[in-house]
C-alpha cells in the first residue's frame, strides 16, 4: 500500500552551522565552533550553602508561561526605560528570533537582513520565501555598513530590518552613525526593526554596546545569558517589544515550548541580580581579553596567511585566509583529520573565513591551536595551499 500524497509542503532552509554543531560538537577534542564564554558552574553561580538550600527546595511545576516577572523585572532593568510588561521569556535567543520572524514574516515580504549574521533569521525568511535583501559588512570600514547601500536596499515595501549588534561572526559592534541611519530608515519606512543581541555585555574593550530599544516604537529586541553570560544550558532567551507587539507574538510561543523551564527561571533571576551580573561580565571580559592576546598572537605568528579584523565583542575571531582551499573543505579536515570543529565561512555566505571560537580555558584553547598548526603544515608539504 502507497502512502497517501501530502501535497505541498513547507521545504526548510538548512541550517548549515546549527546542523553541524549539533552533530559534531560534542564528539571532537576542541570544540572552537562555539561563540560564548566557558560556562558557569552551577556552585559558581549559586553563592552560599543557604542559597543552594533555597533552589534545591524549588518545585518542579510550570513556571508562569511570560516569565516570573521578578525575571522580567529584572531583565527590564537592563534596558533603557523598559517596564517588565515589554519583555517576555523564551527558551533561548533562538526562539526569541523564531517567534519574532514567525509573527512578522509572510510569503512575498520584502526583508532586509545584514550579512554576514546568525543565519537564523536569514535562513526563516527564505523559508518562508520572504524577498531578502541583504545588507553587507565591509571589512575595510571595521565591519560596518554603508549607509547609503542601506537607504538603497529599504522601500516602503521593507516589512522588517533585521541586524545583529555586537555582531556575530564578526565582533563589530555598530558605529554611531550606522546605528543613526538604521532607525531613520526603520522609521521612513514603517519598516520593524529586528535586533539580536545576544553579544551585548561581551565586549572585550569597548564600553557595554547600547541596545537599539528605546529608538523606536516599532523594535523588537532579542537576547538571552547563552553568549555574555555564559550560561547557553539554561536555555534563558527574552524578547523586548512593545506590550501590542509581544500580544501578537505570544500565540505563536503557544505552539512550541509554551513556558521556560522553572529552573532555568530562577537562576536566571539569580544571574541578573545586578551586583551578580557585574561579576559574570566582569568574568566574561576579563577571559575575552586574555583569550584574544593569545589568538592574535598565534594569527600574527602565521604572517600573511590570516587577516582579521580585532573583534570589538564576543568569543570569536572571524579570520580571513590565504590557503587555495573552501572554507567547507578546510572546515572538514580540520574536523576529520585534527578533531577541531570550526565554523566555514560558507555558512556565513562567505568562503575564505573561519570563525574560530576564542572563549575556551586558556590550556584547551593551545591545544586546540596547536592541532590545526598541525595541519597547516601538512597542507604546506602537500602543496595545496
Amino acid at each position: 500500500m502507497h502512502a497517501p500524497p501530502r501535497g505541498d509542503y513547507l521545504k526548510v532552509q538548512p541550517f548549515d552551522m546549527e546542523r553541524m554543531q549539533c552533530t559534531y560538537e560534542r564528539i571532537v577534542d576542541y570544540e572552537f565552533s562555539e561563540s560564548g564564554v566557558h560556562p558557569l558552574h552551577l556552585n559558581e553561580l549559586l553563592e552560599g550553602e543557604e542559597e543552594t538550600k533555597e533552589f534545591l527546595k524549588a518545585p518542579l511545576g510550570y513556571p508562569h508561561a511570560d516569565g516570573t516577572p521578578e525575571l522580567r523585572a529584572r531583565i527590564a532593568a537592563t534596558y533603557r526605560s523598559a517596564r517588565p510588561e515589554e519583555v517576555f521569556v523564551t527558551n533561548g535567543s533562538s526562539e526569541a528570533n523564531f517567534i519574532a520572524a514567525w509573527r512578522l514574516f509572510e510569503k512575498g515580504d520584502e526583508a532586509v537582513i545584514m550579512v554576514p549574521n546568525y543565519m537564523q533569521t536569514w535562513g526563516l525568511a527564505k523559508t518562508w520565501e520572504v524577498d531578502v535583501k541583504e545588507l553587507p559588512l565591509k571589512p575595510d570600514l571595521g565591519w560596518q555598513f554603508d549607509p547609503e547601500s542601506l537607504k538603497k536596499l529599504v522601500t516602503k515595501k521593507t516589512k522588517a530590518i533585521q541586524v545583529c549588534n555586537p555582531n556575530n561572526p564578526t565582533g563589530a559592534i555598530m558605529a554611531e552613525e550606522q546605528r543613526k541611519a538604521l532607525v531613520d530608515a526603520a522609521k521612513d519606512s514603517g519598516a520593524w526593526l529586528l535586533s539580536d543581541e545576544v553579544y551585548l555585555g561581551a565586549e572585550r574593550e569597548a564600553p557595554r554596546t547600547e541596545s537599539l530599544w528605546g529608538n523606536y516604537e516599532k523594535t523588537l529586541i532579542t537576547n538571552g545569558l547563552s553568549k555574555a553570560y555564559g550560561l547557553p544550558g539554561l536555555r534563558t532567551g527574552w524578547l523586548v517589544g512593545s506590550p501590542d507587539a509581544l500580544k501578537e507574538v505570544k500565540p505563536h510561543h503557544d505552539y512550541l515550548t509554551l513556558t521556560p523551564a522553572m529552573l532555568s527561571d530562577r537562576l536566571a533571576r539569580l544571574a541578573l541580580e545586578p551586583e551578580r551580573r557585574e561579576k559574570i561580565l566582569a568574568r566574561t571580559k576579563a577571559i575575552l581579553q586574555k583569550n584574544y592576546s593569545i589568538m592574535k598572537g598565534w594569527l600574527d605568528a602565521h604572517g600573511s596567511m590570516f587577516d582579521h579584523v580585532p573583534p570589538a565583542a564576543g568569543a570569536i575571531v572571524y579570520v580571513k585566509y590565504s590557503l587555495k582551499m573552501n572554507s567547507t573543505a578546510l572546515a572538514e579536515r580540520l574536523r576529520k583529520e585534527k578533531s577541531v570543529l570550526v565554523v566555514p565561512g560558507d555558512h556565513f555566505g562567505m568562503d575564505g573565513y573561519l570563525r574560530i571560537g576564542t572563549g575556551p580555558p586558556k590550556d584547551y584553547l593551545h591545544g586546540g591551536l596547536d592541532r590545526i598548526d598541525e595541519l597547516l603544515r601538512e597542507i604546506k608539504a602537500e602543496g595545496s595551499e
